[in-house]
């Protein structure tokens, strides 16, 4: 093998990032679900100050400080000894509902691990892997994960972006939301506008439950109600508004669901389908973006799809032409990418 020494280097210097990234991120997790961090919200502690606040053994809370100092998650004052957490981190790491929440994403990650045993079986044998088969773990974590985009987005710019949906609303509308999970968008919808009703609809009844369980606590049970019913076979007619939220590419039979879609509506109905960010060909999506989703898609969203009637794999990275063609063969009539993130691609589709 003819080595460059430069390239080499330059490449092990990649794996030094992403190996420390890796093993950051179930730090993040503990120190999530241990509320370390929103501990350190108050002020500067020292690791015995806020093992003592925590209820937490002290030698492991040094090391985990010292963990998140390196990664540049903490802030670390060798005069005094303590660590503390500036405005920007403490935004990103403590306040669950706003728009920059990143726990959730690392929850999310670490889910991957306990599936790698399945996923060489599957790779090997070209059988599905079903959303239901994985562990809790990410189900709770895919909340927490895109809920911070849809808190930030959903009400402020995506709904305004489909034409006169917003109005309908705010006055009444019917609306369903299908491959609702835990409903989170569900609800962020229903808390926005309180004279439209929302039915939640996913196959996981797990999910269902918990969705019903948030709805009652987020005060909105009189007006939300979740079930579990599939993309092609969810009941009611006569919508104005079916939403899909980062969904439709995990489906068997994304064509179906259109189908079913286009007759749920009324007359005048919009379906508005969110996609991760994705260019259409391979090449445009190497970047740091479609690196996140290529990812979870080799793990979540292609062995879903695969392991349903259809198994057509879109993807996680499907871009606009492929969701395009599977919604107008679905009998749509009008397509068309309504606005976008650095993250999500917000499309509408109409009879």
């Amino acid at each position: 093998m003819a080595i460059d020494q430069v390239k080499l280097e330059a490449f092990m210097g990649n794996f030094v990032h992403d190996f420390g990234a890796v093993m950051h991120a179930a730090t993040v997790v503990v120190g999530d679900k241990l509320g370390l961090y929103k501990a350190l919200t108050d002020g500067p502690l020292s690791a015995d100050g806020l093992a003592k606040k925590t209820g937490t053994d002290a030698r492991y809370v040094r090391e985990w400080l010292s963990a998140q100092a390196a990664s540049g998650y903490v802030q670390y004052d060798p005069a005094t000894d303590n660590f503390s957490l500036t405005e920007e981190q403490a935004f990103a790491l403590t306040v669950e509902d706003g728009p920059a929440f990143i726990p959730g994403a690392f929850e999310f990650a670490t889910a991957h691990f306990s599936a790698i045993p399945k996923m060489i079986a599957v790779f090997q044998t070209g059988e599905g892997f079903g959303w239901h088969q994985h562990d809790a773990a990410l189900f709770r974590g895919t909340e927490r994960f895109f809920r911070p985009g849809y808190a930030a987005n959903l009400v402020k710019s995506w709904i305004p972006s489909l034409e006169g949906v917003e109005h309908k609303l705010k006055a009444g509308a019917q609306v369903a939301d299908v491959g609702c999970g835990h409903g989170a968008s569900t609800i962020i919808m229903a808390q926005a506008y309180p004279n439209a009703t929302f039915a939640g609809f996913d196959y996981h009844e797990p999910s269902i439950r918990y969705a019903n369980d948030a709805a009652a606590r987020a005060g909105v049970a009189d007006r939300v109600h979740f079930e579990v019913a599939s993309s092609t076979a969810y009941p009611g007619k006569n919508y104005d508004l079916v939403t899909f939220f980062d969904c439709l590419h995990d489906m068997g039979n994304p064509i179906g669901a259109s189908s079913h879609v286009l007759k749920s509506l009324g007359p005048d109905g919009t379906w508005m389908v969110v996609e991760p960010f994705a260019n259409d060909r391979l090449e445009e999506n190497l970047n740091p973006v479609g690196r996140i989703f290529y990812s979870a898609s080799s793990f979540i969203c292609t062995p879903a799809s695969r392991s349903q009637d259809g198994a057509m794999c879109l993807g996680a990275q499907a871009g606009e032409k492929r969701i395009r063609e599977a919604v107008m063969q679905g009998g749509f009539t009008r397509f068309r990418r309504a606005t976008e993130t650095p993250f999500n691609l917000v499309y509408e589709a109409r009879p």
